[in-house]
């Protein structure tokens, strides 16, 4: 297990009602999954969160599993859900 900080942008941060909070976790789909289960997060929150993009450390997770994406001791989680405009 690794503990780091997840940080969650725009719609992210307005489903989970905060900017940041704490991981521990050894993989992103571990943090994520932990986050949902956060009381007071809904559906809105798993709506906006599977929609999302996300970086570890600033490198895009892309499509990988998340159940694969180690997380680093210390490291940062970006949650971005799709933005509009241009």
């Amino acid at each position: 297990m690794a503990k780091g900080t997840i940080r969650y942008w725009a719609a992210a941060k307005a489903a989970a009602g905060t900017g940041e909070e704490p991981y521990d976790a050894a993989t992103l789909a571990e943090a994520i999954g932990a986050a949902a289960l956060k009381e007071g997060r809904n559906g809105d929150f798993r709506r906006v969160v599977e929609r999302s993009s996300f970086l570890v450390d600033g490198d895009p997770v892309g499509t990988r599993p998340h159940a694969s994406v180690r997380l680093p001791e210390g490291g940062v989680v970006e949650v971005l859900p799709p933005f509009a405009g241009g």
